[in-house]
């Protein structure tokens, strides 16, 4: 697994003619992928709220979130990932036939995880919360994943380019439905006992 990472951030379009490649029974043991990568981002930012912290302006302490409090946001941080990447997958496979392509969920699902693997990464920069490397290391990440997308979805799916390119159009513009869903689940979840808990 570690490869198809390594793979997608120096060789992607090869990489993504392996992955095209594969059997079935591999490509159904990549289903697993998402599931082992979010515990990078997941335990990142767990530290780093609750042992590092982050300031706002100049002078102030740092600003740290309780070791409970920390693990239930990060495991519901997780379970979200999780969520995300099996929803797209899913959307992913669904859509596949109005595009002219042969998919399974499985198939989907390690398209939308694979993709996924630049916010993975990038999720390390938890470690050390600081706003603005944050930010740039974000921005940079998305891009990275929407370029995996549009690259990878016609030579996983075998369509042509401009099929392609509607398809991981649709499939972005799903993926930001499910972002938005996500921030209203949040703030649900903050409602309902989910909110951080600050220390003193």
């Amino acid at each position: 697994m570690i490869q198809h990472s390594f793979g997608l951030l120096v060789k992607p379009s090869s990489q993504w003619q392996i992955i095209a490649n594969l059997p079935t029974s591999r490509l159904n043991t990549l289903t697993l992928y998402p599931c082992i990568m979010a515990i990078l981002p997941a335990v990142a930012w767990f530290y780093g709220t609750s042992q590092v912290g982050w300031t706002v302006g100049d002078d102030g302490d740092a600003i740290k979130l309780t070791a409970n409090s920390a693990r239930q946001i990060s495991m519901l941080f997780y379970l979200a990932m999780i969520a995300s990447v099996a929803a797209i997958g899913y959307f992913i496979h669904w859509m596949a036939s109005t595009y002219g392509a042969e998919s399974s969920t499985a198939r989907g699902i390690v398209i939308a995880g694979l993709t996924a693997t630049p916010l993975f990464i990038a999720g390390l920069v938890g470690f050390y919360p600081v706003l603005w490397l944050d930010l740039l290391v974000g921005v940079v990440a998305i891009s990275w994943a929407v370029y995996l997308m549009y690259l990878g979805i016609p030579i996983v799916l075998n369509i042509s380019t401009e099929r392609g390119f509607l398809f991981s159009s649709a499939v972005l513009a799903i993926s930001m439905v499910i972002f938005i869903c996500l921030m209203v689940g949040s703030v649900l979840l903050w409602d309902l006992g989910a909110a951080p808990v600050f220390t003193d």
